[in-house]
């Protein structure tokens, strides 16, 4: 599986961002897709996941941040509203083969590029 992530910029703080990560080479729908951010200097940090239709969310994000999946595109997608300085990371998408939604970074099998989201104070 080959993923490509796109989507992310240069925000002022308060605004929104959709991330998309598109998925090749194999269907998209038997995987948990995780979307992984890394700031400097800190540990990588899974945002929000999806295995069926219902998202798991870090605390950090939850309430601000929306994961949903197009299997028919082949593609996930992260909605970032009232985004915060904190939020500044590079952010990947990640996908492993599973009946249940993956929340642990390390257990994900397949990595796309990363696409940096800089939110400005």
């Amino acid at each position: 599986v080959q993923l490509q992530a796109s989507g992310g910029g240069l925000v002022q703080a308060g605004g929104s961002l959709r991330l998309s990560c598109a998925a090749s080479g194999r269907t998209f729908s038997g995987y948990s897709v995780g979307w992984i951010r890394q700031a400097p200097g800190k540990e990588r940090e899974l945002v929000a996941a999806i295995r069926w239709s219902d998202g798991y969310y870090a605390d950090s994000v939850k309430g601000r941040f929306t994961i949903s999946r197009d299997n028919a595109k082949n593609t996930v997608y992260l909605q970032m509203n009232s985004l915060k300085p904190e939020d500044t990371a590079i952010y990947y998408c990640a996908a492993v083969q599973s009946v249940m939604v993956v929340t642990t970074p390390i257990r994900y099998q397949y990595w796309g590029q990363g696409t940096l989201v800089t939110v400005s104070s």
